[in-house]
């Protein structure tokens, strides 16, 4: 009537690999990482100690467990012990989630970036990836922090030099005390704190410590022992307290308390529609097919200055660049092209005017210089009314990379009595403009690139790949915060996270090929 059932007999195999599917999952990630040589994981072991589980077994389990979206220490530890393919993969060994974890976030940290470029380079070598294209873009990840513990950076810049013009103000009431008894140091302790830009706590620390060995001899001066008591307990450690969040600032505007790598981002993910900023990290991704070819995280919320350190480090992580770089109108900067010219990169990079300028009403707006015509054996630019317009003189501008900007700076001779000239600008005065020549080269050959046969192509795929991979992430897998805090940990997740998209991927293609093979 039933099929015989028992809990007490001992059934074979006892193989867990017969249960496992030739074509899962699990086996691709085993095959990839069995590929990696012992000698990469060396480093992360200085030996010593009672022996420790094998960082490829480790390996293998962290990026199956990204793969099925298990991205806690304490889940995954859990599937090793319960789930088939995790006992399978890990050789039926069970390390525990602070084993796990301190693996991850700590042992890797100066492994992991060699482990995906083996990996990346055993898909070139199976033409997964070319390195032919490179299509970068980013997307906002929440930090692993509290969205309401936060340092504005205008605000320590404010309550700085509100706090350093009291301490001036208690200074000089402290000066005049003295002239009024007529001391001999009188108002010596003054001079010595400088103006209130330059009053730094070192500074204040030393000018307190001779107040303090002035109240020593005089003891009962009560106006001297209060000011000295309000500038130890409260307006030194507050200084103190603005310097090290202007120190952790750099050139930012703001972080969180909790993690004070994380900047204050405006993201996608806004479901109260409200435009609140939260603590986040910009990832940089290059991708080739669909494939993660490099990554990087940034502390700024805009793309534009990302490009030039997130190819810098592809660069050192290949060894070479793609020969075409293809991003949108985010990273059109003069700054940009310039550095994509001096690495003889090919660049398909839209800049920010270039959709307008498609436009009927760009292109019959007579205040766009574009529409002007430049003469460049004479330097001068003929404007919608015939006007020519000659140049001045020349500017320099410098970024806050150092990267040096010239524009040259025309005016018309006269625009009086011009019908034109309401339309062509608001100025009292005649018509001036301020023009940089290498941006505008820059800007015609990128013109020519993007209406080109494969500039257009190219320029269709950009709207595919990034957002594809940026799907698979944070849609699919369902990965739209960070688990671990701190720029470096954090560089560690989107590492752990590009392997198993990149393996999940090269799954997905085998699978499609077998059935064009078998149909």
């Amino acid at each position: 009537m039933y099929i015989q059932y028992t809990m007490d007999q001992l059934y074979l195999p006892m193989d867990l690999e017969e249960d496992i599917p030739q074509n899962h999952l699990v086996r691709v990630v085993n095959a990839a990482v069995n590929r990696l040589s012992d000698r990469i994981f060396a480093d992360a072991y200085p030996g010593g100690g009672r022996d420790s589980y094998h960082p490829k077994m480790l390996t293998k389990v962290i990026i199956y467990a990204y793969m099925q979206r298990i991205y806690s220490s304490r889940q995954i530890a859990k599937a090793v012990r319960e789930n088939v393919m995790f006992m399978w993969i890990a050789g039926r060994q069970r390390p525990d989630f602070r084993t796990l974890n301190r693996f991850r976030s700590e042992r890797m940290k100066d492994v992991l970036e060699t482990v995906f470029t083996s990996v990346l380079q055993f898909l070139v070598e199976e033409k997964y990836v070319k390195l032919e294209h490179y299509f970068v873009d980013g997307t906002k990840i929440e930090a692993n922090a509290n969205r309401y513990t936060f340092v504005w950076g205008k605000a320590v810049v404010k309550q700085k030099a509100k706090l350093q013009e009291k301490v001036r103000t208690l200074f000089t009431t402290i000066e005049v005390a003295e002239k009024q008894e007529e001391h001999e140091q009188a108002g010596q302790d003054l001079p010595e704190l400088g103006e209130a830009s330059t009053l730094t706590s070192e500074k204040l620390e030393a000018a307190v410590q001779q107040l303090e060995a002035k109240l020593q001899t005089k003891p009962k001066d009560k106006p001297l022992k209060k000011a000295v008591r309000v500038l130890r307990k409260d307006l030194l450690p507050r200084l103190q307290k603005y310097e090290v969040q202007q120190e952790i600032l750099g050139d930012r505007n703001s972080y969180s308390k909790t993690d004070t790598d994380a900047t204050f981002m405006r993201m996608k993910e806004d479901h109260m529609r409200n435009g609140q900023l939260k603590p986040g990290y910009n990832v940089q991704i290059g991708m080739e097919n669909q494939f993660i070819v490099g990554y990087s995280l940034h502390q700024r919320p805009t793309d534009t200055r990302c490009l030039q350190p997130h190819l810098e480090k592809v660069k050192a992580s290949l060894g070479r660049l793609p020969g075409t770089v293809i991003a949108d109108a985010g990273y059109g900067g003069e700054e940009n092209y310039a550095y994509l010219e001096s690495e003889k990169l090919k660049a398909v990079v839209k800049y920010s005017t270039y959709h307008k300028e498609k436009s009927k009403k760009w292109q019959k707006d007579i205040s766009k210089i574009d529409n002007w015509q430049y003469d460049e054996a004479e330097d001068t630019w003929t404007c919608a009314a015939g006007h020519k317009l000659s140049f001045r003189y020349e500017s320099k501008e410098t970024t806050e990379s150092g990267f040096e900007i010239r524009k040259r700076h025309y005016r018309s001779a006269s625009c009086d009595g011009c019908p034109l000239k309401a339309s062509c600008t608001k100025a009292q005065g005649n018509r001036e403009i301020s023009v940089s020549l290498r941006y505008q080269r820059y800007k015609q050959q990128a013109r020519e690139r993007l209406r080109s046969e494969e500039g257009y192509e190219l320029s269709v795929r950009r709207m595919i790949e990034p957002e594809s991979v940026f799907g698979q992430m944070k849609n699919n897998r369902g990965f739209r915060r960070f688990l671990l805090r701190g720029l470096p940990k954090v560089s560690l997740e989107v590492g752990w996270l590009s392997l198993a998209h990149n393996l999940l991927k090269q799954a997905a293609i085998d699978r499609k090929h077998n059935k064009v093979a078998k149909g």
